[in-house]
């Protein structure tokens, strides 16, 4: 995958997008395994999770 930077796969905070970007794989799947981990699993608090990701992730 090319060097793509974190602001443009960036939809609400990014995170789904750095996530992506660091493990080197396609931004649009990451968006979604979260978007099933959080809808379909009552043990995994997605939304705290994101908004936790959001403060601590550092902006590039």
């Amino acid at each position: 995958m090319s060097e793509l930077k974190k602001s443009t796969n960036k939809i609400l905070a990014g995170v789904c997008g750095g996530i992506a970007q660091k493990f080197d794989v396609d931004p649009t799947i990451v968006r979604a395994l979260y978007a099933a981990m959080t809808i379909f699993s009552a043990a995994f608090p997605g939304i705290i999770i994101y908004i936790i990701l959001w403060i601590i992730m550092p902006e590039q």
